[in-house]
């Protein structure tokens, strides 16, 4: 179903603030409630809101965004090398320099057992404000991690993802972006804070 540009750019535009505002959480339930308050049934594409969501970020953070962008990529690196021990690779926003001022840091490591991780954390003086394991079904196959909640130096969230070994080499699609998820080892990380954080 298409719908005219001017109704779909109010409800990228609607998205997007809800997504920025912190009022909703995730792209689907972002675009389901603009769609909704303009009485349409049409969404418009993940990448859509996240260019628009970019644009209100870059216009309202101003200068700031970039020095957050930085400190939070000289966290990340600082917990990447805790753990450096189980192949931590930085992603979402902070990978990819698109950050808000709601911004978490997420982190995927890969171990077998999350217990040691967790251990690992906790020897190292990080709060943990919750755990969860989750289970993901896509095209029939079944996928699990166990996500770990702590907070940074800046009482900002940080999300631990740690998944299996054997899932190191498989490369995911970005439901946002639509690309693979490459995200940042550590030496990629130290790369780009020493020449353009």
């Amino acid at each position: 179903m298409s719908f005219e540009p001017n109704l779909k750019r109010r409800i990228v535009k609607e998205a997007a603030n809800l997504l920025y505002l912190g009022i909703e959480k995730e792209y689907k339930q972002a675009k389901e409630k603009a769609a909704k308050t303009f009485g349409s049934r049409s969404l418009p594409s993940n990448i859509e809101i996240a260019l628009e969501l970019d644009l209100i970020s870059e216009e309202r953070e101003g200068e700031s965004r970039k020095e957050n962008l930085v400190k939070k990529r000289i966290e990340s690196l600082r917990i990447m090398k805790i753990l450096e021990d189980y192949n931590p690779l930085l992603i979402g926003s902070v990978w990819r320099g698109n950050i808000n001022q709601k911004s978490d840091i997420d982190i995927i490591v890969y171990n077998d057992t999350p217990q040691e991780i967790l251990f690992l954390l906790k020897k190292k003086d990080f709060q943990i404000s919750r755990t969860k394991r989750v289970s993901v079904t896509k095209k029939g196959i079944s996928e699990g991690s166990y996500h770990i909640y702590t907070t940074n130096l800046d009482k900002k969230i940080v999300e631990i993802s740690v998944r299996n070994q054997d899932q190191i080499y498989i490369v995911k699609k970005c439901d946002v972006f639509g690309d693979n998820i490459t995200g940042l080892k550590i030496k990629e990380l130290e790369k780009i804070i020493n020449n353009n954080p």
